[in-house]
């Protein structure tokens, strides 16, 4: 660990070059906050800007114009499908994160052919070819829904993005995770339980800078 000292940093550092930026595309239901956590946090622990639907923080904008906007600013993007499965009594499943994922790929296939890569999560045994026919040509990353399973799932895919700075490792990242979490529930008590998207950005990035 670094002995320097704590800084807070500023609140401009937050949103970096789009070049560098990662769209991640996940349920942001309490179940999947510790998977969203960890996801954010290899992000930012390999340099790159996490960028959200979340990050705008405005209301009276529809969700779909804050997603196209984040996606279209962002170089890369992570897409987990874990939820394309029926729940609750009506059996319903969540299609969100797979149509943000062909928003996705409309985007790169919108520009030149290296304007936007993306990975796709799905747990393992996920049957999502059966749903998802189109990606048949596209390995996923599968995880078995635990942080651990996550971070070895997005860091590998990370490491190798263009723009990454030499990055820790898996271990490190998870073992950081629970200060970055306790960083997170302090800012969230601070704003009453809503805390702005940049606010939680940095701080990802200030308990990155003490690995």
């Amino acid at each position: 660990m670094s002995s320097e000292p704590r800084r807070r940093p500023r609140r401009t550092d937050w949103r970096g070059d789009p070049s560098r930026s990662v769209f991640i595309n996940c349920p942001f239901d309490p179940e999947y906050a510790k998977l969203f956590d960890a996801i954010l946090f290899t992000t930012v622990c390999c340099g790159f800007t996490p960028r959200s639907a979340l990050d705008s923080g405005s209301v009276g904008e529809p969700r779909l114009a804050r997603v196209t906007r984040a996606i279209f600013s962002s170089r890369y993007s992570i897409h987990d499908l874990s939820r394309c499965t029926g729940e609750g009594s009506a059996n319903l499943a969540r299609f969100n994160m797979p149509l943000e994922l062909g928003m996705a790929m409309a985007r790169r296939y919108m520009g030149t052919a290296d304007d936007h890569e993306w990975l796709v999560l799905a747990p393992k045994g996920h049957a999502y070819l059966r749903f998802v026919s189109d990606l048949a040509a596209f390995d996923p990353a599968t995880h078995d829904g635990t942080v651990k399973g996550v971070v070895f799932a997005v860091m590998p895919w990370l490491a190798t993005r263009e723009g990454r700075i030499p990055p820790v490792t898996p271990s490190q990242v998870i073992a950081a995770l629970p200060r970055f979490r306790a960083e997170k529930r302090k800012t969230s008590a601070d704003w009453g339980g809503f805390p702005p998207w940049p606010e939680i950005v940095l701080d990802a990035i200030r308990v990155a800078k003490r690995l």
